[in-house]
Formats: structure tokens, sequence, C-alpha cells
């Protein structure tokens, strides 16, 4: 393919776009691709740690929370909790483990069950759910750590009203961290869910030490959920009532699936058979599954009993910082310092493992649709992108832990939601009929927890429209700006085509661009006599037809294959698939111009009709006005006008 000199990038150009893909690379010819072996990644439990601290980091205020949605019966709904994670959350996300193991999710799996520009919007519309998820994981995780700083009584009174700030300079930091590199992302951590860990287990032995010896605790606790409740049955009633309200608590699994790609695979792992990579990340997501389950079932019956409701209410002691509340209280203000700076950390670097779920989902979609600069292939300014953002989101919500509650669940139960319908529909195509029942179960359970969820919180719903409204835009205006690009990336000729090329390039190459109809005699014989009538072509001249058929011009960037046959024992045609017309035919003839050696000639007919009405069938369709658009695309791939490929329309 053509190619242009540039000058050499600036230092900083080339620092922000380390690692970015060339498209331009291996345009000259498909060559046969080989089984790429699986970089070597990081140990499971590690991958764990990166996913945990978004997952683990919950405990700061997923307990407090339980309290304020189910008060006395915090401990039965978080029970609840457990069961959808381990009988349903848990097997869902295994399963899509094994069917998207390269960090997409479910949205690969979904991503195939629609074509065309319907399969495109509707990823659009998951992207923009992941998105409300990942980035509200990043902005509500610091908004906490920022209020675990301001209450810590030694803290509180220095800063006070400056949540806000410390907010930004926790999502900056977190950015900082990422600019820097990954590997050092997966270190910190293991540094920090281990202490995190370690310290939440002092707090959870410590809280039902005191709940032991303080006997009455129970007993006034069980004969007031009683006299509230009545029953077994209506206390499992309620919980299922509320349990949409806890839905924070599932927000580590589509990160785990994110991080995925991170996973250390086995020396024969392939990226078309990761079987290594695909057991680790099952390891990954058990162990952190079972963890969490036990954490959160004793810190919800310790805070619920040791804890005075009316501190979890706004503006309470315990509010949003229940474990650190028992720390303090129980511990004493040294301990429970270190606890604060070690629930702090954990909260702030939670974002990590939704920024690394952005860098992996993102650039997998968008800049492949054509609805993304090349830069957004890139770590750096995609890394700056989501740190910008996440400072919008703060300040639109002034740093506020609850109000970000509704977007972050919404965004959490519409991906689980998603999963399990995927993995659903993998079941059935996979003839597994107890599976597909298993999972049509836990698809309805998850449907209606997002439906309650909604209507519970709009705001939620709102936020995550907000974020698709905004991709799709954005990827919208996108594309419209990369329209004339040259974006095949690379061109194969048959042996046919190739010797039609030879032989034509001992004379003048002279093409015609013919949108084919019957394809019977009448119809070559009748383009030829008015391509030459309309160009004052000699009779002697010949020409080599060229026919494009567009196959989904949703698609954005891809290999061309140009075939050769001939037709009524006299007529060359050269065949291509193509999402594009223009395109395709531009990057034809600049092939043909770079093997030939010699400047083509390609021969249009103007097409009829409104102007702006055939750009748009360009646009959404890969047809529409051929001929600006084939000279637009070869203008803007090849600068030199002497060595240009010539359009002529007639």
């Amino acid at each position: 393919m053509a190619t242009t000199e540039h000058p050499p990038p600036s230092r900083l150009r080339a620092w922000m776009l380390e690692g970015l893909s060339d498209m331009g690379k291996g345009r000259q010819a498909a060559r046969p691709a080989e089984p790429k072996p699986v970089h070597k990644g990081q140990r499971w439990w590690r991958v764990m740690c990166l996913t945990g601290v978004d997952y683990f980091s919950t405990l700061g205020y997923q307990p407090g929370i339980a309290a304020l949605a189910a008060g006395l019966l915090s401990p039965v709904a978080t029970i609840v909790l457990v069961v959808v994670t381990l009988a349903g959350a848990l097997p869902v996300y295994r399963r899509v483990a094994e069917e998207s193991p390269h960090g997409e999710g479910s949205i690969a799996m979904l991503e195939r069950l629609l074509t065309f520009w319907k399969g495109k919007l509707f990823v659009l519309t998951l992207l923009g759910f992941a998105a409300t998820d990942f980035l509200i994981t990043i902005t509500l995780s610091a908004a906490d750590a920022s209020t675990h700083l301001v209450e810590n009584p030694h803290l509180t009174d220095a800063l006070h009203d400056k949540q806000v700030l410390i907010t930004l300079v926790l999502i900056a930091l977190l950015g900082a961290v990422f600019l820097k590199g990954f590997l050092e992302a997966i270190g910190v951590a293991v540094a920090l869910v281990g202490l995190y860990l370690a310290l939440n287990v002092v707090v959870v032995v410590t809280g039902l030490w005191h709940v032991a010896t303080e006997g009455h605790v129970i007993s006034d606790w069980s004969t007031a959920l009683t006299a509230e409740h009545g029953n077994v049955f209506a206390m499992v009633g309620v919980a299922l009532l509320v349990f949409p309200k806890l839905a924070l608590g599932l927000s580590g699994f589509e990160t785990g699936v994110a991080v995925m790609p991170h996973v250390e695979g086995d020396p024969g792992d392939t990226e078309e058979n990761p079987k290594g990579r695909i057991r680790g990340t099952k390891k990954l997501l058990t162990t952190a599954a079972l963890i969490m389950s036990v954490f959160l079932i004793a810190t919800s019956f310790i805070t619920t009993l040791l804890i005075p409701e009316k501190e979890f209410e706004s503006g309470g002691e315990a509010n949003g910082r229940a474990l650190a509340y028992l720390s303090h209280e129980y511990l004493g203000n040294a301990f429970g310092t270190v606890y604060d700076v070690s629930t702090i950390a954990i909260l702030w670097f939670a974002g990590a493992s939704a920024m690394a779920g952005l860098l992996n989902l993102m650039p997998r979609y968008l800049p492949r649709y054509g609805m993304a600069p090349h830069w957004a292939r890139a770590v750096r300014p995609m890394v700056i992108v989501f740190t910008l953002i996440g400072f919008l989101v703060t300040w639109i919500f002034d740093a506020d832990v609850d109000a970000q509650g509704g977007a972050y669940a919404t965004g959490v139960l519409v991906l689980i939601s998603s999963a399990a319908i995927a993995v659903t529909i993998a079941a059935r195509k996979a003839g597994q009929r107890n599976w597909t029942i298993a999972f049509a179960v836990i698809s309805a359970v998850f449907l209606y927890v997002t439906v309650a969820n909604v209507i519970e919180r709009p705001d939620g719903v709102k936020i995550g429209a907000c974020f698709i409204a905004g991709i799709i835009l954005v990827s919208l205006l996108s594309r419209l700006a990369r329209a004339f690009e040259l974006r095949v990336t690379s061109v194969t000729m048959d042996d046919m085509a190739q010797r039609f090329v030879r032989d034509i390039a001992s004379r003048r190459i002279r093409f015609i661009a013919n949108e084919p109809d019957n394809r019977d005699l009448t119809e070559y014989r009748e383009k030829i006599e008015q391509i030459r009538a309309d160009n004052d072509v000699p009779a002697q001249e010949d020409f080599v037809f060229v026919e494009v058929t567009v196959l989904d011009p949703s698609e954005f960037e891809a290999g061309l294959t140009v075939r050769g046959e001939v037709l009524h024992g006299r007529y060359r045609v050269l065949t291509l698939e193509s999402s594009s017309v223009p395109n395709a035919l531009a990057a034809l003839v600049l092939h043909v111009r770079d093997t030939t050696g010699c400047i083509p000639h390609i021969y249009f007919e103007w097409t009829e009709g409104n102007p702006f009405t055939n750009f748009l069938r360009f646009f959404l369709f890969g047809q529409g006005e051929v001929a600006p658009v084939t000279r637009e695309v070869l203008r803007e791939a090849e600068p030199d006008r002497a060595r240009r490929p010539r359009v002529h329309v007639g």
C-alpha cells in the first residue's frame, strides 16, 4: 500500500503513543496466520489482587449500605447476596471466561448475535454501561477513600469541606500510576490486598469476640428482628425485596474477566486456545468470591449488632465506613488510623482494576469500528481521557458516595444480566439442556434485580444513558472524521487477478468501476461504449472491469481479496468484497501502482441523486457517490499528485 514519509515524532508524542499498533503494517500481502504464544502474564492470585482491589474494597462501604437498606435484617439480606453470588454470578462468569478468554467479556459473546449497524449500536450501548460501571468505580471508590480520610478523628478538623479536592487528587494519582506502567499496578495491588484483608480479619475477629462476650447483643437483635418481621419467611421475603440495593457487592466479576488477558497461561497456550489462562481465571473468580462471601456475612453481622442504627445514617460516624468505626471503637485510634490508611489506599486503588478493564475493553471495539482515533489503541492517551472524565464525574456528583451508588449498581447489574443472557444462549447452542435451564433462571433473577434497581433508583439508568449517548455521539463523529481514510489493512490478489494486472501494465492501466447488475454481455459492452464516449478514449485501448460487493457496511477496516475472472469469453473482471466501495477501489489502484510502478487510471460515471443523500449512503452503507469519494480517499492517502492514481468521471 501507499506510504507517506512523515517527520520523526517528538519524544513526548513517541512516549504517549508507545505500544500503539501500526495500522499500516502488513498491507502488502496477507500471509498465513501463525499461532502466536500468549504472553507470560502474572500468576492468577496476583491478578486476583488486581481485581480484588475493586471487589474486596467494597467492604469499606458495603456493610453500611446493607445496614441502611435492610436495617436489622442486614445479615439475612447479605446471606441472600452471597447465595446469588455463589450460585448465580460465579457460574455465569466462569462460563464467560471459557467463551470469551481475551478480556472482552460477555459483550463479545453478544456481539456475534447481531450483525451490521444493529450489532454495532448494541455493543456501543453495552460499552456505555461498562463505562458507567468502571468509571463510577474509579470515582466512587476515590470519593469513599476521601470520606475515610476526612472522617478520621485526627484529621477531620483540618480536612473538613475538602472532600472534592482530595478525591480529585486521588484520581489524578491513579492516572499517574497507569502512565508510569501497568506491571507496577499489579505489584501495588498485591501489597494493598494482603494488608487490607489481614486488618479486616483482626476487625472481624474482634467484633465476633465482642458479640460472643456481650450475650445480650444477640438476644436483643433477634428479639427486635422477630418483633419487626414476624417469621423467617417474612424475613427472607423482605431480604429479597431489598437485595437490589446490595448489588454493589457483585462488582468484582466484570473486572475479573476484563483483566483476564493478564493471567499467566500454560506454556502451550495460544491466543486461539488459552486453556491455562481460562483455568487460572476460574480459580481467580472462585477464590475471590469465596473470600468475599465469608467477609460479607461476618462484617454485616458484627456491624448490625455492634453499631447503633443512627450512626449508619447520613452524617453518622459509621456512614460509608462501618468497619472503620468498629476499628476505632474497639481497637483504639492508633489501630483505627492504620485501618483507615489501608482502607483509603485500597479504595483509591480500587479504580486500578476498573482502569485496567477500560483500557482492555474500549480499544478492542471502538478503533476497530472506526469510532475512535488511531491513538485510542495506545494506553497513555486513554488513561488521560478516562482521568479527565473521572474529574468531571466527581465534580458533577460533588464526590458524594451515596449519589453515585445508583449509577454504579445499574452498570454492574446490566453487565451481569447481559453476561447471564449470553451464557444462556451459549449453553443452548452447545445443546446443554440442564445448563441452559440453570442459566435462564439466573438470567431471570438478575433481570428482576436490574429492573427493581432502575425503578428504585432511576438516576442510575439516566446516568448510564448519558454515558451511552456520549459514546455513540463521539463514536459517530469519529467515524465521520475518518470516513475518507484508507482503511484496507492488506490487499491479496489471486493468480488470475495478478495475470490481468501484469498484462495491462505493459500498456496504460485502465480500470472501469462497474456496479454489477445482470453481469450479462450487454451490460459490459454498453459500459465500455459509454466510458469511451464520455472520456474520448481511443477504441484500441482496453480495460479491466472492477466490481465491489459490499458485505457489512458497518465494518471499518479489513483485508481485501481480489479475484480475477473472464466473463463472456472476452471481458476481464476483478471482483472485490469490502465494507466500502470507494475505499476498496482506492486500495486496489494504490496496490497496483506499488506493485507495477505504473500510475493506474480508473473510470467512473456520475451517480444520480442528491449529493448529501449519496454521502449518507456512503457513510452508512458503503456506496453512494463513489467517484468523488474514491478521489478524496486517494488524495488523503497519497499527498503527492504526481504519484496519485488518476480518477476520470464522465
